[in-house]
């Protein structure tokens, strides 16, 4: 069922990483003098501590790896080799066993987070609509959902592209086919010929996810060019496993990129997010101009830490397949439980049933209690909504005081 995501244990796991770092090159007894690196500064991050033989993570920070470029492509800096193939990993896993795509297919990288991801696949496809099209920029459009990250507003003016997004409906956050329509009309109407489509698996504030059926449906009648990245920043370490037979994955021949941030539901350390785009289409973004570094670069990023690769790779190891659907199927059931309250208390709420986001209408919400339990608005000067996102540290325990409070207030 899973070609490379296979429970390991602790010994293993630090067998495989300590493996690793051995293949790096080992700036103290190696005699290597044109790397503008070292390791940690030994002065305040000491290489003879003690724990640091039990610790894989902490001693991937130390010994201080870049993963400059992109690993799954050709050459790559040689000094990193051990830390890299880990990375290399991470990719297919992630591309091949959550996203369902073809062994080998894929390239990516771990990116700085999901706005990094996000504008290097927007950077990408603008490029390949300039070079395969001969398009200019101000014919070539971000198509997207009025509740997209605010990354893509990032991108658009970072690349001098213009953004359409599309109106939602307030209650159920879906794109109809008659709203893409008019957003692309008005588009066309403004001169864009190529289109960069992005659709969410899972919006940062309210959890929902977008079909794809009605942009492609649109973008094929008008016979426009287009290409469909997916922000999964906040979703693709979650929404494929709560719904394993969604259409959001490299099944989908329609879908060339995917973004995904496991510093969010992986929890892996802040910085970590991953970029995966199918074969073939990277290739847009490389500057030849690094001609220093071995395999040149194709990344928005450039020097990155190896330690951020080695966190998700400990991660998805030491939970195994079948322990990540454990903890997801265990959120799912406490996102249920608040929902179910308040339902019970008549309070207006969405929540995407394979989400575990909710998000509950402001006039529910007194400010006081907003800021009691942490709860995040949609709008920090004039709120509408204001939402709970089920982690791992979320327990019924603690969701109950804030569904007494609701109550109490109601009352």
């Amino acid at each position: 069922m899973h070609k490379y995501w296979h429970k390991k244990s602790e010994e293993e796991i630090k067998s495989r990483v300590f493996g690793a770092l051995k293949q790096n090159i080992n700036f103290r007894e190696n005699n290597i003098l044109g790397v503008p690196a070292s390791h940690l500064d030994d002065k305040v991050f000491s290489q003879d501590a003690t724990f640091l033989k039990d610790a894989p993570f902490i001693s991937t920070l130390v010994h201080n790896p870049n993963h400059i470029g992109c690993h799954t492509l050709g050459k790559s800096e040689h000094f990193f080799a051990g830390t890299q193939a880990l990375e290399r990993e991470v990719i297919e896993l992630c591309a091949v066993d959550i996203l369902r795509g073809e062994p080998g297919e894929q390239d990516g990288y771990v990116a700085s987070g999901g706005t990094e991801a996000n504008i290097q696949a927007i950077w990408v496809y603008r490029n390949y609509f300039q070079a395969e099209h001969r398009a200019h920029p101000g014919e070539i459009a971000i198509i997207c959902s009025a509740d997209n990250h605010y990354s893509m507003n990032k991108a658009a003016n970072l690349l001098s592209l213009d953004i359409f997004q599309v109106p939602v409906d307030e209650w159920t956050r879906e794109l109809s086919a008659a709203a893409i329509r008019e957003t692309l009309e008005r588009a066309r109407a403004q001169g864009k010929r190529f289109f960069i489509v992005v659709a969410n698996m899972m919006t940062t504030m309210f959890g929902s996810v977008d079909c794809i059926e009605p942009y492609v449906g649109e973008l094929q009648r008008l016979e426009a060019p287009f290409k469909i990245h997916v922000d999964g920043a906040y979703g693709g370490f979650y929404f494929p496993f709560a719904e394993s037979e969604n259409t959001l994955n490299f099944a989908n021949s329609h879908i060339s990129s995917f973004t995904l941030d496991a510093h969010k539901m992986a929890q892996a350390p802040y910085g970590t997010g991953v970029f995966l785009i199918r074969k073939g289409l990277i290739k847009y973004s490389n500057t030849k101009q690094a001609s220093y570094v071995e395999g040149e670069d194709y990344t928005l990023i450039g020097s990155r830490s190896g330690a951020n690769a080695v966190a998700i790779w400990m991660i998805l190891m030491k939970n195994g397949p079948f322990g990540w659907d454990e903890k997801i199927f265990v959120l799912q059931k406490r996102t249920q439980w608040v929902c179910d309250r308040l339902v019970e208390l008549g309070v207006q709420f969405y929540r995407h049933p394979k989400s575990n986001i909710v998000t509950i209408r402001s006039e529910f919400i007194s400010p006081d209690v907003a800021d009691e339990f942490g709860l995040v608005p949609d709008n920090h000067a004039i709120p509408h909504w204001y939402k709970i996102v089920v982690m791992d540290h979320v327990t019924v325990e603690k969701l109950m005081p804030l569904v007494e409070r609701i109550r109490a207030k109601k009352d």
